[in-house]
């Protein structure tokens, strides 16, 4: 081929590639979030009630240890699970017993949920046990709320405040429509 022929069908590539990107930039349109439905997402990181009682050393147990790790009380490093439970308008919508993280079993236990559920008026209560308690829960949170189509409620979890934290996400993000409006 000669230099233009060759220049020419260099261009002619270039912009079906450049046509191909655009379209499938835009097409087919796709969306995460079925129509007609709302969501709840819940997350918590909490760390549950130390597995078993801490006790106080005898001064025979203090002098068979190591001088640095002498000290005058014995606690036990693993957590308890957290036992979780989701009820929305009196059916149970998520229970679970999260158990804690790390080698030992001494780190938080954390969860993560998404829901997708119909747009409207709801009732939910959601609970969280973290000690070693076999009934009833330590921490109860209760809330009526209106969710329209696409939006996003969410439910947290920080027992510095008190525990549960109910907040209505602005929206979600959508993809645009055919006009290009969001």
């Amino acid at each position: 081929m000669t230099g233009p022929l060759r220049i020419l069908a260099q261009g002619v590539c270039y912009a079906g590639f450049a046509a191909v990107l655009g379209y499938f930039s835009n097409q087919p349109t796709h969306s995460h979030f079925p129509k007609n439905r709302a969501e709840i997402r819940y997350s918590f990181i909490h760390g549950g009630k130390p597995k078993g009682e801490c006790h106080t050393l005898t001064r025979e147990e203090l002098a068979k240890l190591a001088p640095n790790m002498r000290k005058p009380r014995s606690c036990p490093r693993e957590r308890l699970p957290v036992v979780t439970e989701l009820v929305l308008d009196g059916n149970l919508l998520y229970r679970a017993s999260k158990s804690a993280s790390g080698l030992s079993k001494d780190f938080p236990s954390h969860d993560y949920q998404r829901f997708q559920i119909v747009p409207g008026r709801h009732h939910l209560v959601a609970r969280l046990r973290d000690s070693d308690r076999t009934e009833g829960y330590d921490y109860v949170g209760e809330v009526d709320f209106e969710i329209a189509e696409g939006k996003i409620f969410a439910i947290d979890f920080k027992a510095a405040t008190g525990g549960f934290m109910f907040k209505q996400v602005a929206s979600r993000r959508s993809a645009p429509d055919r006009e290009g409006k969001r």
